[in-house]
């Protein structure tokens, strides 16, 4: 007998009787479905409809091995495999460029005032034990400091004649400088200048009294040596 029915049937079988030739259910890899003595699952309508038996299952017919030409619509498809994410490559650091060296910062001047009192007696320029005293500090201060040059410039106040006090205000400078090369201060880092009376600290109408002794003491703050360092940090 041909596995095969020819006639026209329902799409669904629920066999309770057996054809000659035919067997029950007897392949467990097609449990639920018709199959014939060879084991082949009984098909009709044209091959395209399996006869299923009365134990049929969605959960047997989805096992079957006939179940992609049986039941296709039970045949669970499987999840579309997920993307395979290309992890995205760590952007290459770059090894950190050598920091350029800096050159050291110019360090701006640095101006300390000495008075003339402290370090002359009034019209001399020959130190005082005082002013050596400051210049001792100042000595200790350059010690182990980075410096290029050191300008002292002496002034002076307006009693006597502008040429007489220019060259006292040189006279006090160079005093200065004699005395800090004495202290180990190099000699050609040390410049020296005048300025005599043309940059006074009082103002014009300052001092205006006839009194020498007070005009003296009045115009103190222009009997000055000013030192400027200039250097890098």
């Amino acid at each position: 007998m041909n596995s095969t029915f020819r006639a026209a049937l329902p799409v669904i079988f629920a066999v309770t009787a057996l054809a000659p030739g035919l067997a029950l259910g007897q392949d467990t890899k097609n449990q639920g479905y018709l199959v014939d003595q060879n084991f082949n699952v009984v098909t009709a309508v044209g091959g395209t409809v399996c006869v299923r038996t009365s134990d049929w299952t969605p959960a047997r017919a989805a096992a079957a091995e006939a179940a992609g030409l049986c039941d296709k619509d039970l045949v669970s498809k499987p999840a579309p495999a997920a993307p395979v994410s290309t992890p995205t490559p760590a952007p290459k650091k770059e090894a950190p460029k050598p920091a350029a060296k800096k050159e050291p910062a110019k360090a701006p001047p640095q101006k300390i005032n000495f008075s003339a009192d402290a370090l002359f007696d009034f019209d001399k320029a020959d130190l005082k034990p005082a002013g050596k005293a400051m210049l001792d500090d100042l000595t200790r201060v350059l010690q182990g400091a980075k410096y290029e040059v050191i300008l002292a410039i002496g002034h002076a106040d307006r009693i006597g004649s502008v040429q007489y006090n220019q060259k006292l205000s040189v006279k006090r400078a160079e005093a200065v400088k004699n005395y800090l090369v004495g202290k180990g201060i190099e000699r050609n880092r040390i410049y020296t200048d005048g300025k005599g009376e043309t940059q006074p600290l009082t103002k014009p109408g300052d001092c205006k009294t006839t009194n020498r002794k007070a005009l003296i003491a009045c115009l103190q703050p222009d009997r000055r040596v000013d030192v400027e360092v200039s250097g890098t940090r």
